[in-house]
């Protein structure tokens, strides 16, 4: 008899612990799925985030800034140019969010800091000021966006473009001539390669616009006289 409760006691402890093994296993699979989830979203380099956050802050402020030259300038090349920033860079803000949100990748809806200033500085001046002040800025912030776009295509790619239809768009005569496409340098990475497509697409654009802002800026630094 007691050899029989023996057995049972042991039946019943085998029984919990092949019970404890399935509970066991069952957070184990769900711990696994965390942790590849967060994988998942480890694969978007910080590199990534910052070249969405600061492109889409640089397009916000163009279109901000264009619908400034609008209201402030009289000098109607000034207008032109502001409005050419207003249609490219909401274009370039509308494409950029849709492989952001493919990418799962957050936007900021906001100018940062340094970008509010410079509407203020602008905001406070009127005429040729206002014309010298913003063709400055413009070239400034075009570089500076040319820079990072420039990071996401290959080297001798661009050199070899450059080559061959650098000094067209540089010419006003055409200015209106928009250059065919580069190629975006290559990635493994998914969201890397979304996102240098993006920059290959607009690279053309933006060199276009640094140099308008650069003949726009030699065109207002001349003119001393108030209004």
């Amino acid at each position: 008899m007691k050899r029989m409760s023996w057995i049972i006691v042991m039946a019943l402890l085998a029984v919990s612990a092949c019970s404890d093994r399935r509970e066991s296993g069952t957070v184990g699979t769900s711990g696994t799925a965390s942790i590849a989830d967060n994988n998942r979203g480890s694969k978007i380099a910080e590199s990534d985030r910052s070249f969405v956050r600061d492109l889409a802050i640089a397009n916000m402020a163009e279109v901000d800034l264009g619908k400034l030259a609008m209201e402030r300038s009289s000098n109607p090349d000034v207008k032109k140019f502001g409005q050419m920033m207003i249609d490219d860079h909401t274009q370039a803000e509308q494409k950029l969010d849709a492989v952001a949100a493919a990418q799962n990748l957050t936007v900021p809806t906001a100018m940062d800091e340094k970008h509010r200033g410079l509407h203020e500085k602008l905001a406070g001046l009127r005429g040729v000021a206002f014309d010298q002040e913003y063709a400055s800025a413009m070239v400034d912030g075009h570089e500076d966006v040319l820079s990072k776009l420039e990071s996401r295509i290959d080297g001798a790619v661009i050199a070899d473009w450059k080559a061959k239809f650098g000094d067209a768009v540089s010419s006003r005569a055409a200015e209106a001539h928009q250059p065919p496409a580069v190629t975006a340098e290559k990635s493994d990475n998914p969201v890397t390669m979304a996102l240098n497509q993006w920059a290959a697409e607009a690279y053309p654009t933006v060199f276009k616009h640094t140099e308008s802002a650069k003949s726009l800026k030699d065109a207002t630094k001349g003119n001393r006289r108030s209004q």
